[in-house]
Formats: structure tokens, sequence, C-alpha cells
């Protein structure tokens, strides 16, 4: 089954998207696509069925996505938590998933029709060597494209990331990228693999499961969280629709959430800033208080130079994780 789906949606649907596209609509909607496995049992099929059925769905959601003018999906395609399933559903799984990469490697020229630009989010080096190659076939290959983003998050979860985007922090410090002192909420954010991608407007769980489950629990913290009782594989169009209508309801909520947010990180960096200027002057001024106009001098060049590590360490840290898909995609093309 193809990753990209062709084709229209029909007069009712059409009708249904262009008075939604009326209102504010999400750029980019996460999903926990839960719900196979007991929609395998349901059905009275296998259980790989049913994640091949949950995978058949998403395509169909990314071309109603494609239609809704919605620009970036993220989705939960297999937690750390599930290698603790039986060893037969996890090779299943990641059988599943070599399936698809090749699919996906395959309809390239697709791809790069549609823009569609393939992320794959979590620690690959948990995963079997073929399947990470296949994966750094598809990142680096559709890396350019830039008109849709597909995020998959593959051995992944929140708190993994989180742990990780501290480290990065640790190895900045310790290769003298950045000072301790340039830590900040901002910096870890820029620090988790999802640093490419706004945060979710909507995120989606089917099933009824009413909990995050290790899912982008720093990007949600601003998000419009559904919950929806359809199993995944059962999932509709109308189920799309529902979750951008509480989107919608709770958009000027949400927003205003938001600009808060960014006006208290901006003035939490500012006084930061302002302490280490405080605390620089204090051991350089020989015991006399600066003035006001030195104080501010001194403020701005240390704003400028905070910055410019800042940008530095985020190159480096940028060219690190794009050698680590270049150095596996060039494994795969020499196998």
């Amino acid at each position: 089954m193809s990753w990209i789906r062709e084709g229209e949606l029909n007069l009712l649907e059409k009708i249904s998207a262009n008075i939604l596209k009326a209102g504010p609509m999400p750029k980019h909607v996460a999903f926990i696509m839960d719900g196979n496995r007991r929609f395998a049992r349901k059905k009275h099929m296998e259980r790989q069925e049913g994640h091949m059925q949950g995978f058949n769905k998403l395509a169909e959601t990314l071309r109603w996505c494609k239609h809704l003018n919605i620009q970036e999906v993220t989705v939960y395609a297999f937690s750390i938590e599930n290698f603790k399933r039986t060893q037969d559903e996890v090779d299943g799984l990641m059988e599943l998933a070599k399936q698809k990469f090749v699919k996906l490697l395959e309809e390239r020229d697709n791809l790069e029709k549609h823009g569609v630009c393939i992320r794959v989010l979590g620690d690959l080096n948990m995963l079997p060597l073929d399947l990470q190659q296949l994966i750094a076939k598809a990142v680096v290959t559709t890396k350019a494209h830039n008109k849709c983003f597909l995020n998959v998050c593959f051995a992944y979860t929140s708190r993994y990331e989180i742990t990780n985007a501290v480290r990065e922090m640790a190895w900045g410090v310790e290769q003298g990228l950045i000072k301790a002192s340039d830590v900040s909420e901002a910096l870890l954010s820029e620090c988790l693999y999802s640093n490419n991608s706004p945060n979710p407007d909507l995120l989606i769980r089917t099933s009824g499961e009413v909990r995050l489950s290790d899912f982008l629990l720093w990007q949600t913290s601003h998000s419009c969280l559904v919950f929806q009782s359809v199993l995944w594989p059962e999932y509709s169009f109308w189920n799309l629709c529902e979750a951008i209508l509480q989107y919608q309801l709770n958009y000027k909520t949400i927003q205003k959430a938001r600009d808060f947010h960014r006006e208290h990180q901006a003035l939490q960096q500012l006084e930061a800033d302002r302490a280490c200027v405080a605390e620089h002057l204090q051991h350089h001024g020989n015991g006399k208080p600066a003035d006001a106009q030195r104080r501010q001098e001194a403020l701005l060049h240390y704003t400028a130079c905070r910055e410019e590590r800042i940008q530095d360490f985020l190159e480096a840290l940028k060219q690190k994780r794009d050698s680590y898909f270049n150095d596996l995609w060039k494994e795969a093309v020499l196998a």
C-alpha cells in the first residue's frame, strides 16, 4: 500500500473541508494511532494484520490532511516501551517497518512530486541495522523537500528525548561550544529530536485511551489535545473534522497561552542575561558600580556573544546528526 494516496475528497467531504478552512486550521497535527491490536481482536484477525490496517489508515489520513492544508503530521509509530511486547510481535513490527520503508523508497518520484519530507525521530540505534539503513535512505533522499512533512516517531519516548537533549547540551559545554549559563528552556527545545518542527497545534489519540503515553510531552504543553474512542484502523474523515473543530473552538485560549509563554520565556532569558552581566561587572569593576549606559552596553554585548555561541553549537549539533544519517546511507549504498 502506497504512503501517498492520490484522489479527491467526495462532494460532502469537500464542502465540509471548505467550511472548516474558513476558520483557524492547525498546521501541525500529531497522532497517537492507538487501537490496532484491539481492532485485530474485534475482527478475529492476526495482530500483524491489525498493524497493517493501521498503516493503511495512516496513508489515508495523510491524504485527508493534504486536502485540509495540514502541512505537517507527526505519528507515534513505535514506542521504546513496545520492545517489552512479545518477541514475535516486535519482530513482526520491525519487518512491517522494513517493508514500508522499502515501499517508500520505491515512491521517491511521488514524494518529490508532492514535496514530502520524511523525518524519523527516536533512538535508531535500538533498531536492526538494515532498518536503520532504510530509514537513513528515506531521510536523506527527502531532506530537501519542503512542501509537507511527515515525522515518524520510532524507538521513541518523550522522556528519552528530553534526556537526550540534556546530554546534547552537556556535550556542547564539554566541547566548549556553549557555557553552562547558556542552558535554558529555549535551548533544550532546540536540542530535541523535533527541533526542525513547530510544536503541534493539535494532538489526537484514538481508541478511547486518555493518556499521552510519553509522546511529545514537552512539545504539546500548549496544544489542543483530543481523545477519540474510535479504533485507529476505523478512523474516518469525519473523526478528523471533529478533532479540528475542537481545535477551532479552543483556538483563542491556546493562542493566548502560547503568547504568554513566549513572553515569559523572553523575560526569563533577559533576567538570566542581566544576572550574568551583573556578575561579570562585579568581578571586573574594581568594586565600582557600573552606570546605566555601561550596564546596557555590556548586556547587548553579552547577548550577542551568547546568541553566536548558541548558533555555533546548534550548527555543530546539526552536523553531528546529519553525519549519522549520511554515514548509514553510505553504508547502505556500499552494501
